[in-house]
């Protein structure tokens, strides 16, 4: 054979490879030009464009007010008004932010406070609203929230790609989230066919969100509606629903009624991301505070065990900077009149929810009482 024709073979892969280098190189620049300069519009009403618009929000609120900001993360359950609790301002010299996301937990808030407060600085208190101290699971995998990737993907810097997906124990999510983490692209496709079917609709409606979404927030207040008339049978885990009831109500009712279990991944899942949270927080001023939230309109009734349940959360509290609140403090709430569904308050649970979160959260800073 040609001398030629031997170097135009042995030349062939190494061609082949560098063609597809600088193609994925090229595909790689391009993403990160439109998904992490902060230009793209991303569509506020989205996963990730909700969590954004939060914590951009939540950036400029730091900017308005100099001291004693406290800021709660949870999901939709911790149903606090922030309009409601600063009413007691002048008293307790406290300012009641939320920074938190329905849907998300403990690693996407994770990902909020990273880059809402870098320095560790900006926060007399972190509050976090759990449903129970306890490590209790049901057939749910928080590790394997695939959810979290699409509220968090703006946040994912290069170096937290493999540390996130790593975060996953299933191998497929696993890749989906490295996949998602180098090419945000994937994660934010539909977001971007959904841009280019109307760009100046999508303008418009970023421009409207980021000029009323502060005033529409925490001027918002929850239906009146109300679960009268549920019942619960505990022995058998049956509900008896009133007339008329929604599919929101059914449904998370019914999900209530899973019994739960100690569950190892819960603790671990806990123990990671509340962990870095708290060595955030390691030696500054910052105090990391957690709230038992009420369970809901008809509890389980609680049984003492002879020997407490694990509780990573409790564990925790033994770090200095971080404390429990009673985990009994909410109880009073748990009623079927203060809850608009299986899971959430109703306007008239919210107005007695806040004063009372006030009144823990100022207790355990030391700060004056409302």
């Amino acid at each position: 054979m040609p001398p030629a024709q031997v170097l135009g073979v042995a030349r062939s892969p190494a061609r082949l490879a560098a063609t597809c280098l600088a193609a994925l190189l090229a595909s790689f620049g391009i993403d990160a030009a439109v998904f992490r300069s902060g230009l793209y519009p991303l569509e506020p009403d989205s996963t990730t464009g909700l969590f954004e618009m939060i914590l951009r929000r939540e950036q400029e609120a730091q900017e308005r007010t100099p001291a004693g900001l406290v800021v709660t993360l949870g999901d939709s359950r911790f149903a606090l008004s922030p309009k409601l609790c600063n009413a007691f301002t002048p008293r307790t010299g406290l300012v009641f932010r939320s920074a938190g996301v329905a849907g998300t937990d403990a690693r996407a808030w994770y990902y909020m406070l990273r880059d809402l407060d870098p320095r560790a600085d900006r926060y007399r208190a972190v509050v976090f609203g759990v449903s129970d101290y306890d490590d209790l699971g049901d057939s749910f995998d928080n590790a394997n929230d695939e959810r979290t990737l699409h509220y968090v993907v703006g946040r994912l810097r290069f170096t937290d790609v493999v540390d996130f997906a790593m975060s996953h124990t299933d191998a497929t999510l696993r890749f989906r989230a490295l996949r998602g983490g180098l090419f945000k692209g994937f994660v934010l496709a539909r977001d971007v066919r959904a841009f280019l079917r109307n760009p100046p609709r999508r303008l418009n409606y970023v421009a409207l969100c980021r000029t009323g979404f502060e005033g529409w927030t925490y001027d918002f207040e929850e239906t009146e509606t109300t679960m009268v008339g549920l019942q619960i049978d505990w022995a058998t885990n049956t509900a008896t629903f009133p007339p008329g009831m929604s599919s929101d109500q059914l449904g998370t009712v019914n999900a209530h009624l899973e019994p739960q279990h100690v569950d190892e991944r819960v603790a671990r899942f806990q123990r990671l991301w509340f962990g870095r949270i708290a060595e955030h927080y390691r030696g500054s001023t910052t105090r990391i505070l957690f709230l038992r939230l009420a369970r809901g309109p008809i509890p389980r009734p609680s049984v003492d065990p002879a020997v407490p349940a694990p509780s990573s959360i409790r564990d925790l509290a033994t770090r200095p900077g971080v404390a429990l609140a009673d985990p009994h403090a909410f109880d009073f709430l748990e009623h079927p009149e203060l809850f608009k569904d299986g899971a959430h308050l109703n306007r008239e649970g919210i107005a007695r929810f806040s004063p009372r979160v006030v009144e823990v959260v100022a207790s355990l800073l030391g700060a004056p009482r409302p």
